[in-house]
């Protein structure tokens, strides 16, 4: 029998990895599948070539990766068609999906010089008489692991801090978007010339497996969760250090003074920009009673006329097919329990598109609110006050993002989410900015990307201290004296000791 080629779903024919459109099928790319040798060739080669590029120093990195950036600014729409094409996501999204990508490599490159650079760092009055030193260098190779709802910004996230800290970059990209990998090491490659600093391996999870044993020095990884646990596993086999960003479950809270059609705008955006395929997305809203009604109101009329289609709309195909079950189980679990579909519902599943889909009434034990859905759905409970938004916006395991709108209370809320990010009185900026870090806690990972926290992730600490006098209280030596010994003593009393 001939099997069947469901679009959008990657397809391995003759050691080759072929990628298709998940709304119309056509073939976007076709890449050679890496066995376990391939991957470990290309991770030896890149450690050689780190070399030459931590060489480089700051300054030659960053006019690489300026040179880099301009260049994936001058080719933006082209990039931009190969996003919508490979993973069906509107060309206006891809198009400010790269520019966020853009700006990311602009700051990594600028920065990092400034952030992990050698500095002076102060001693204490015990070692006064060294110096102290701090430097963060290259690990040497950074895998890294990316997904395929944001196939540009996500994987830049980490390669262009890793890169910029003078590290060698091996990135696998998800099967489902391979072909924007290529582009990216490919578009890399033309501005560095010399060396395979930034390379790409193909092929599916075994793939991934691979390169996280395949001696990198640390690898990043973006994904689900319950492939995150794996990747540590597989990492923990011989010790390499990772930066994990899980899943996500983010919450929105609306408080009674929010301004209502600002919180419903950006409540859209944030819950169904990429068909809602976005880890950051927003999925369960929280609205106090006073303002719940109107609330919902708001977002269902804006929800309601959004466009659904292939080309021209605002939301395009859910890119991966077997997430479509996912969504119309979420959907049709919470109906069943009891929810109400305002907008939408069972049958705004149409494969491979799902259209807005707002609920309300749902239990806080279904599925639509518990688990990550990744589709264009909004659940939206009402809540008695904040503080029983902030209680069950922090009732599940995930914590990376999180949105607050409100005026008097809003920061104060956001501080309470359990979270890595919030947002107040807006959706998803924190991704954008560049100087802030971006990551979560509990199942949805750790480590952070983004900003100086983001440069420090890909260079490991070198503390070096040196001796510029003569020790006044000698103390670790073995030519120390009873003398010194309470000498020391009674300036510690002195010192710590009140």
């Amino acid at each position: 029998m001939t099997a069947v080629h469901v679009p959008g779903n990657p397809v391995i024919e003759a050691g080759q990895l072929v990628s298709t459109s998940p709304a119309t099928g056509v073939e976007a790319g076709r890449l050679p599948v890496a066995t376990d040798a391939d991957v470990r060739r290309a991770v030896d080669r890149a450690r050689a070539a780190s070399e030459w590029w931590a060489g480089l120093g700051f300054t030659g990195r960053r006019e690489r990766l300026l040179r880099w950036r301009a260049l994936l600014a001058k080719r933006i729409e082209q990039l931009a068609e190969l996003v919508h094409v490979e993973g069906g996501k509107p060309v206006a999204d891809a198009i400010v999906e790269i520019v966020t990508a853009i700006e990311h490599i602009d700051w990594a490159a600028r920065n990092a010089g400034r952030v992990l650079g050698p500095r002076r760092v102060r001693s204490r009055l015990i070692l006064a008489e060294f110096s102290g030193h701090l430097e963060y260098q290259p690990y040497g190779v950074v895998g890294v692991i990316g997904p395929w709802n944001y196939p540009v910004f996500t994987p830049i996230g980490s390669a262009a801090y890793a890169l910029a800290a003078g590290n060698a970059v091996v990135l696998k990209p998800s099967e489902y978007t391979p072909a924007v990998g290529q582009w990216l090491v490919d578009s890399f490659a033309e501005v560095v010339p010399e060396q395979p600093i930034f390379t790409a391996v193909h092929g599916l999870g075994d793939v991934g497996a691979a390169l996280c044993r395949s001696g990198v020095n640390k690898l990043a990884f973006t994904g689900s969760t319950a492939t995150a646990r794996k990747v540590m596993a597989a990492c923990a086999e011989t010790l390499t250090p990772v930066l994990i960003e899980g899943g996500g479950k983010d919450a929105m809270i609306v408080d009674s003074d929010a301004d209502l059609d600002a919180a419903a705008e950006a409540c859209v955006w944030g819950g169904m920009t990429n068909a809602g395929q976005t880890c950051i997305g927003i999925e369960r809203v929280y609205a106090v009673d006073q303002v719940f009604d109107t609330f919902v109101d708001k977002v269902v009329a804006r929800a309601g006329r959004l466009t659904v289609g292939p080309e021209g709309t605002d939301i395009g195909p859910i890119t991966m097919p077997g997430q479509v079950d996912v969504i119309r189980r979420h959907i049709e679990a919470a109906v069943s329990s009891g929810g109400r579909a305002v907008l939408g519902g069972p049958n705004a599943v149409q494969p491979p598109y799902v259209h807005p889909t707002v609920l309300v009434d749902v239990p806080e034990e279904s599925a639509a609110v518990r688990e990550e859905t990744f589709g264009p759905t909004l659940t939206i409970s009402r809540v008695r006050d904040a503080d029983e938004a902030v209680a069950r916006a922090n009732a599940l395991s995930y914590g990376l993002g999180g949105s607050v709108f409100g005026r008097r209370r809003a920061v104060a809320i956001a501080r309470r989410l359990h979270s890595g990010m919030a947002s107040v009185n807006s959706t998803l900026t924190f991704a954008g900015m560049s100087t802030l870090p971006f990551g979560g806690v509990g199942d949805s990972g750790f480590g952070r990307i983004h900003g100086e926290d983001g440069l420090r992730e890909f260079g490991r600490a070198k503390a070096i201290t040196r001796r510029r006098a003569r020790s006044l209280l000698p103390s670790m030596t073995f030519e120390r004296t009873p003398t010194d010994v309470a000498r020391l003593v009674k300036v510690i009393k002195a010192m710590y000791g009140r």
